[in-house]
């Protein structure tokens, strides 16, 4: 063994492992929501106090676990995953899933869950199901059970293993109706090869910033997000430079993930201002202002008016800052409210404009 063989035996050893690390990250957390859905479908239908939670048992739950990322949408979503994928409860219950999968699995033996009966899969279905939860992962499989199809779900299961696309392509591929394109395609193969040939494989790396990966293993996602260059590092001097204004910002999230309708949204910052009562969100965009950008920000201002908002709390107030090369501009979307003293004091204690955009500019200069 030559050096240059050392270098690349121990690159493609990183690599291999890396690549197994991963899986299993994906298999564990893919398992461990499955198995929430099953224990809280079967608590619904035959818990002893199920009477005494009803339709706030996700809600509850949620409260008394304290587990990151896990709110009553995401549970709702395991119930879910467990009632499109009944299956897969074949796969725990046999005798050979330890050595197929080279799990083990805490708390639970190889036989029975919870004192339900052993579901045994034939050959064909047990084989099926190893593949699909060992080559799968949850935020794919996210976007696998919001299709109510089982036929459209196999095909793009099957798209999955050939191609392991990243999520966005995978969504992308579902929203532009491939599968019904393919199958009114005369020659199908053919079609499937130049729509396999298309797709670039997810890098692990990519799968590593999953929020769903970060939430199970307990880390910070701050970096989940993809972004720019120059976005993320105005984001951070303007996370800062917020606070040191002085004005009664709380610094409260980052990225602040938000699930509306099956979907992740991310408000870049989100401060609490104790003088005004109430939450200030800051969009940043590193382009010229579109509509759409103003849209979204008063998509998440209702939100919090409608999920966060306090009885004490004034309504939520955005700051839009939208920024290139060639033009700064600065907004504020200012939500309805009848209080002029609440008004009076919005404009006496958030940022002066001309403030903003100065320190955008000098950002850009900076960063540029």
């Amino acid at each position: 063994m030559d050096f240059n063989q050392l270098i690349q035996a121990l690159q493609l050893t990183h690599n291999q492992l890396l690549q197994n690390s991963v899986k299993a990250v994906n298999v564990n957390l893919s398992l461990r929501n499955w198995i929430f859905g099953l224990y809280i479908v079967e608590f619904e239908q035959n818990g002893d106090d199920r009477a005494q939670y009803g339709i706030q048992l996700l809600q509850n739950l949620a409260k008394s676990l304290s587990l990151k990322g896990l709110t009553a949408p995401e549970l709702s979503r395991c119930r879910q995953f467990y009632g499109v994928y009944p299956k897969i409860l074949g796969l725990i219950t046999q005798k050979s899933f330890d050595s197929n999968l080279k799990l083990y699995l805490s708390g639970f033996d190889n036989r029975t869950i919870l004192g339900l009966p052993t579901q045994e899969l034939n050959d064909v279905d047990f084989e099926y199901h190893s593949k699909i939860i060992q080559s799968i992962s949850y935020t794919h499989f996210v976007e696998l059970i919001k299709i109510e199809d089982k036929i459209k779900r196999r095909f793009f299961e099957m798209l999955i293993l050939k191609t392991q696309p990243s999520v966005k392509e995978l969504k992308r591929q579902i929203h532009s109706l491939t599968f019904e394109r393919l199958g009114l395609s005369g020659n199908k193969e053919l079609g499937l090869e130049q729509l396999q040939n298309k797709i670039t494989p997810v890098e692990n790396k990519d799968l590593i910033k999953s929020h769903y990966i970060f939430d199970f293993l307990g880390f910070k996602n701050n970096s989940v997000v993809e972004e720019s260059d120059l976005e993320q590092a105005l984001l951070d001097y303007l996370q800062y430079f917020i606070i040191e204004l002085g004005h009664g910002f709380c610094f409260e999230a980052r990225q602040k993930r938000i699930l509306v309708d099956d979907e992740y949204y991310f408000i870049d910052l989100v401060f609490y201002h104790r003088i005004l009562k109430c939450h200030v969100l800051i969009e940043l965009k590193t382009e010229q202002a579109k509509h759409e950008h103003i849209g979204q920000l008063k998509f998440y201002l209702e939100y919090y008016k409608r999920n966060m908002l306090e009885v004490s709390d004034n309504p939520p107030v955005g700051i839009l800052l939208v920024t290139d090369k060639k033009k700064t501009m600065v907004e504020y979307a200012i939500a309805d409210s009848d209080k002029e003293i609440f008004v009076s004091k919005y404009r006496l204690q958030l940022p002066d404009k001309a403030e903003l955009e100065k320190f955008i500019n000098d950002e850009i200069n900076k960063t540029c």
